[in-house]
């Protein structure tokens, strides 16, 4: 119709710190939002620290300054002061190449958190301050990572809450799609440093790059996977140069394969809880999950039966966990330096012989299995470290990942 006003989109783009880490770098990300706001549509713009240790600016570098301190308003202060200084400066670069744009703190930007410094958690958005610059003609450059509690102590979202800023904010501003943009290829079926094959996967459902990102999967922040999850918002993580990547929603597909991606972490301890005979049948395992509730230790891989309690934790947290167990009337076995590969696939729920073929696939390849847990869409499977490299590129390789779907 003539004389009909066009929908104008607004899209929030998240660059990474290591997407902003040189001027060069910086300028193509710059051009990624200006061709975002051609024909009078809108970006908000969420930004990383720039660069990764050593860089000056770095969260790596300004934790070195504090070593030895713990989660608190102090260190969360000094750690969001890397967003800080890059949204300033990117916001600063839009603004020499005629884009107009406004530097924001979490806190001007409208994020409501918990008082859980560190790792604190997302409990409103308002975004009344990000429409206001929207609607002046102004493209925000939001500070990722840090938020402010109801007490307005600075507060930051744990490592990779840069994404879950993004997330957030596209979630509250309602109509607004939202870019990931990194330094690799969207969301890959392993991680292309350990397996050669590696490819990037077009599609993904929302439960699938939760398993991923949560089992091990560095591309995308698992809390921020599963905020877009819960709030069924599609998005896409795209290499900043290239502008390949993946979708992530609920597209439906039919997969060649049940699993769809291999997802590795490394570095822990395996260990097994026997009872003493006196203490059999039971009541004992309840009093082990709740030492190790009490003493913040975090466990895996959960499994118990007849044969005992087993679970994993983190290296760093083996021999701290021991000792609090040690009161209690079991045995402990433990096995350190172990890997824990994961394989994911939405094709998996309901299709027989999953298990079967990564055991087949594990014992070609002479890797033991120590221990295994599954769900609907993921089997996860306890390795020797040593061999986690072996494993996973197995199971690449038995999946047939590399050949394009």
């Amino acid at each position: 119709m003539k004389g009909a006003k066009t929908r104008k989109t607004t899209r929030v783009l998240k660059f990474g710190g290591s997407s902003l880490a040189t001027p060069a770098l910086r300028d193509a990300a710059a051009a990624r939002v200006i061709e975002a706001s051609r024909d009078g549509n809108r970006a908000v713009v969420v930004v990383s620290a720039i660069g990764r240790s050593p860089d000056p600016y770095a969260t790596d570098t300004l934790l070195s300054l504090v070593p030895e301190s713990q989660n608190g308003p102090n260190r969360d202060l000094l750690l969001a002061s890397g967003e800080i200084i890059s949204a300033a400066v990117f916001a600063q670069l839009l603004e020499s190449k005629g884009l107009p744009a406004r530097a924001l703190t979490g806190i001007q930007a409208g994020i409501l958190t918990d008082a859980a410094h560190g790792n604190a958690r997302v409990l409103s958005v308002d975004p009344a301050n990000l429409k206001v610059l929207l609607e002046s003609g102004f493209t925000p450059v939001v500070c990722g990572f840090q938020g402010v509690a109801e007490d307005n102590a600075i507060t930051t979202l744990g490592r990779g809450g840069s994404d879950l800023t993004a997330v957030a904010l596209a979630t509250a501003l309602g109509d607004a799609s939202l870019e990931i943009y990194t330094d690799v290829d969207g969301v890959m079926t392993a991680d292309p440093k350990r397996v050669a094959g590696a490819r990037t996967i077009s599609d993904l459902t929302y439960e699938e790059v939760t398993e991923l990102s949560e089992h091990g999967a560095t591309v995308m922040y698992d809390k921020a996977a599963d905020f877009a999850r819960v709030s069924q918002l599609p998005y896409t993580v795209r290499n900043l140069r290239t502008g390949e990547g993946t979708s992530v929603g609920n597209q439906p597909r039919e997969p060649a394969e049940p699993v769809t991606g291999v997802a590795t972490s490394l570095g822990y301890t395996f260990m097994h809880l026997v009872p003493d005979a006196a203490v059999l049948p039971g009541g004992w395992e309840q009093e082990a999950f709740r030492t190790l509730a009490d003493a913040s230790i975090s466990i895996d891989c959960v499994n118990v039966n007849s044969a005992g309690l087993f679970f994993i934790v983190r290296d760093g947290e083996s021999e701290r966990a021991q000792k609090r167990l040690e009161p209690l009337p079991v045995a402990i076995r433990t096995r350190r330096t172990c890997a824990k590969i994961s394989v994911v696939g939405a094709g998996m729920r309901g299709t027989p012989g999953v298990m079967y073929r990564c055991v087949r696939a594990l014992s070609a390849a002479g890797v033991p299995i120590i221990h295994s847990t599954d769900s609907n869409i993921t089997i996860s499977l306890l390795v020797p470290g040593a061999q986690a490299a072996a494993a996973e590129n197995a199971l690449h390789e038995h999946f047939n990942l590399g050949r394009p779907q």
